[in-house]
């Protein structure tokens, strides 16, 4: 019955119009170097370029882009703590000379090699303190706790930085990763306020709004506070926002385990099927396995799924980053298998999650309809 049921997923991709219009990998490494087995506050923070943290590496997009000549889409993780020092807060302040760092990266990838960037705020809807990331950090508009960060500074920050790539076509606003453990109202309430500034600063283009419960695909409709009866409310003016899902294969879709046994194709249904109720349009941009061999077919599967279905827009594998060395992003189950990253290699010197995962397995299958030009839009470049 599995294979069976995977065979006709792989035929009906072939006939399916295709809407997958960005894919490509997440860029982690700006967020790193911030972890404090003693949970205090400020550590790593700002941290040093290129040494506790960095963007990308120039030479990896590079083999993406002009090497496979396929991926079109990174998306590229920051911390809000460095954007906005925790002396200022978050707001339109800026640290500038972070910022041109961030925009360095985001140029390169979107001017110079003219693919698209998804802008990663990659603090769980948390402000002040990411030393024990995910848990850390005051969430942003909780009213009863007085060191949080407000809605309206959050909104604040989105406009401020909408502001400085309004004229780049190519950027893609990600407003949050992962929120989590917080009332689905709040994360409405907060990204309805990012949503709001982005188009007051004149930004048009693509931006994609996260859920609660971690913006898992396969609980999106489940529990008695599911982002599925909450986040239908969002409203965009030019209707020109996608929501953004993350659904990993592993037992308990956390990724952090080696064996894949949840189908994307079984799990996803119910937030695909509210998607097309809602007219609304998703991107997955964090999935992954192990490169064991019995995770080959459940990689296959949530590619050609949403490739057969047009609620879906793009994807980006998880992830590649220049800081991961051997480590594994994800989907190891406390082995190193290396990341992402081109070059990267396991730590018993055997291929790592480049290779095994993305160009043995991935790669393979990424659609022949992606663009490179246009502004980012839910309809593929407007």
């Amino acid at each position: 019955m599995f294979s069976k049921s995977l065979a006709a997923v792989a035929l009906l991709a072939t006939n399916a119009a295709a809407t997958i219009y960005y894919a490509g990998v997440a860029e982690s490494s700006g967020e790193f170097g911030v972890w404090s087995q003693t949970t205090t506050i400020g550590t790593g923070l700002p941290g040093v370029f290129g040494k506790d943290y960095s963007f990308i590496s120039k030479e990896a997009i590079d083999t993406y882009v002009d090497q496979n000549k396929v991926a079109n889409l990174f998306r590229v993780a920051f911390l809000l703590e460095r954007m906005c020092p925790l002396s200022s807060g978050l707001g339109s302040k800026f640290d500038e000379a972070h910022f041109n760092n961030f925009a360095d990266a985001i140029n390169y990838i979107t001017v110079t090699k003219k693919a698209y960037a998804i802008l990663d705020p990659h603090n769980y809807m948390r402000y002040n303190d990411p030393s024990q990331q995910p848990m850390t950090g005051s969430v942003i508009g909780n009213s009863s706790d007085s060191k949080a960060a407000t809605t309206a500074q959050f909104g604040a920050f989105w406009g401020e930085l909408a502001r400085r790539f309004v004229d780049n076509p190519k950027v893609i606003f990600g407003l949050m990763n992962e929120p989590h453990d917080m009332p689905t109202s709040l994360v409405l309430a907060n990204d309805q306020a990012a949503i709001d500034a982005i188009r007051n600063a004149g930004a048009k283009q693509l931006i994609i709004a996260p859920g609660n419960s971690w913006t898992g695909g396969h609980s999106w409709m489940e529990g008695s506070d599911s982002s599925g009866a909450t986040m239908c409310k969002i409203k965009d003016p030019l209707n020109n926002t996608a929501f953004d899902i993350h659904e990993y294969l592993d037992t308990d879709y956390s990724g952090s385990h080696q064996e894949c046994v949840n189908l994307a194709s079984t799990k996803l249904a119910p937030v695909t099927a509210w998607l097309k109720k809602y007219g609304f349009k998703a991107m997955i941009t964090e999935f992954g396995a192990s490169p064991l061999a019995s995770c080959n077919t459940y990689v296959t599967d949530i590619l050609n799924y949403m490739a057969t279905n047009d609620v879906y827009i793009g994807w980006t594998a998880w992830a590649a980053g220049p800081m991961w060395g051997t480590r594994s992003p994800c989907c190891n189950g406390n082995k190193d298998f290396g990341s992402l990253e081109p070059g990267s290699t396991a730590s018993d010197g055997s291929p790592g999650l480049y290779t095994t995962l993305w160009v043995n397995q991935i790669q393979k299958l990424l659609p022949t309809t992606l663009v490179w030009s246009g502004m980012s839009s839910v309809t593929g470049g407007m």
